[in-house]
């Protein structure tokens, strides 16, 4: 024993040369009579205590795959955002940040936070694997193309471990951060092996945080029915826009046309009263002004703006988005023409995006506003494609908004159809003519 005590003197195990208690061996032994189960038995002293937890920390940061990321805390995060965020984008990302402080502190469940780039969720995540690695809980983070790839070098021949203890780990560690989901490589391996990790996490309810960009209906389906279950995961959705980019100040969809439409707004909508129209037309517009202000206030089914070129059909779809985005929540405004080219893009092979999620992207838009349907290319391509589109919203009852010169009657008897349920779609006919800058209007306010 004394032996065993003099080798441990002289190792790196020492501990503080004052100590009352081990006298600088870093060790204790109980004062207990042999045959006790503690007898022999040696524990670290009192006076090392500090120094094996600042270890066991260093080596968890060093696990943890934190690095440039280790500065990130809830303490120099803006819970608010900058300075000139709409009220509801600051409260949904004071939401998120009181989620994330919430789920540091319990580390239960899931959490799941979706939105923009540089809206703050990377610094959200960061900061509870921070908290977590400095309470000594294993951590792992990463964003989920590395993942894959850190996965899919493993089958090198210069690799210590293994795949499947690599697997393991993902799988089985304490707390997983899995930073950027949706923008990984969806190979069908790729979609399998996150599958599994979900999945096991899932069934044992192991600690995990997830952010995307990426709307939560664009997932695989088997990890989309998982991040649902409100009994294990908290989802959160973040409003705010670029921090990064002080001049998006609004954060309109990347596709979106509606900042084009920026002065488009119910106070500049002209009545027309000192033109020389038809009273029956002049009412028309007074009727549409009112509709689009009581679909903005309360966005529910389908509006549909029927007219010809220049009656301001265009300038009440756009005010309807305008009045959204400045309560924080920008909808998605596109010409129907444009929006086929930015699905025929994605077919490009340097498109960043495929297909299936720019189209996932359109449909799935919280509201939708499709100026000049009608114009559009008549290929048997576009007219599926619009269909499908039309379908989706249809079916899931998502509030949209539809400016055409064409009558219900010309168009695709697949669309006419949906457009015809008084249930959900309320068309508003626009009879009044072009607009072409012969009276000032209301105001000397101009209608487009």
């Amino acid at each position: 024993m004394t032996d065993m005590l003099q080798n441990i003197g002289n190792s790196d195990f020492a501990g503080d040369p004052d100590c009352p208690y081990c006298h600088g061996l870093g060790f204790v032994g109980k004062d207990v009579p042999l045959g006790h189960p503690d007898f022999g038995k040696l524990k670290v002293c009192v006076c090392r205590q500090r120094e094996l937890i600042e270890a066991r920390q260093k080596k968890l940061y060093e696990q943890s795959n934190l690095g440039a990321l280790r500065e990130k805390s809830f303490e120099n995060f803006k819970a608010r955002g900058r300075v000139g965020l709409a009220a509801q984008q600051a409260d949904s990302l004071e939401q998120a940040y009181n989620s994330a402080v919430h789920f540091a502190g319990t580390l239960q469940g899931w959490l799941l936070l979706l939105g923009r780039y540089g809206c703050g969720k990377t610094h959200l995540a960061a900061a509870i694997a921070n908290q977590a690695v400095a309470m000594g809980m294993e951590t792992f983070f990463l964003t989920v193309p590395d993942l894959l790839d850190w996965l899919r070098f493993a089958y090198s021949d210069n690799i210590s471990d293994s795949f499947e203890e690599r697997f393991e780990k993902i799988r089985d560690i304490p707390l997983l951060v899995m930073d950027d989901f949706g923008t990984q490589n969806a190979t069908a391996w790729a979609q399998e092996k996150l599958f599994q990790i979900l999945n096991y996490r899932y069934i044992n309810k192991l600690a995990t945080v997830i952010t995307s960009n990426n709307p939560l209906s664009s997932f695989e389906g088997r990890i989309r029915s998982r991040l649902m279950d409100p009994e294990l995961v908290l989802r959160v959705e973040i409003l705010a826009t670029d921090y990064r980019n002080p001049a998006d100040d609004i954060g309109h969809p990347e596709l979106s046309s509606l900042n084009l439409h920026a002065r488009k707004t119910f106070e500049s909508f002209s009545l027309r009263r000192d033109e020389a129209i038809p009273s029956t037309d002049r009412a028309t517009l007074k009727d549409a002004l009112e509709a689009a202000q009581a679909f903005a206030r309360n966005p529910q089914g389908w509006l549909v703006f029927i007219g010809p070129y220049g009656c301001g059909k265009t300038h009440l779809a756009a005010a309807i988005g305008n009045y959204h985005a400045q309560l924080g929540s920008p909808p998605l405004m596109v010409v129907v023409p444009d929006l086929l080219d930015h699905l025929r893009a994605a077919f490009a092979p340097n498109s960043s995006v495929s297909l299936d999620q720019r189209f996932e992207e359109i449909r799935s838009a919280r509201l939708l506003i499709l100026d000049d349907l009608g114009t559009q290319s008549a290929t048997p391509w576009a007219r599926e494609k619009i269909y499908q589109l039309f379908n989706y919203r249809y079916n899931a009852e998502l509030p949209t908004v539809i400016t055409t010169v064409n009558a219900p009657e010309e168009m695709d008897p697949r669309l006419q159809s949906r457009l015809s349920d008084t249930r959900l779609c309320k068309i508003i006919i626009m009879s009044a003519p072009s607009y072409t800058g012969g009276g000032k209007g209301q105001g000397g306010r101009t209608v487009r």
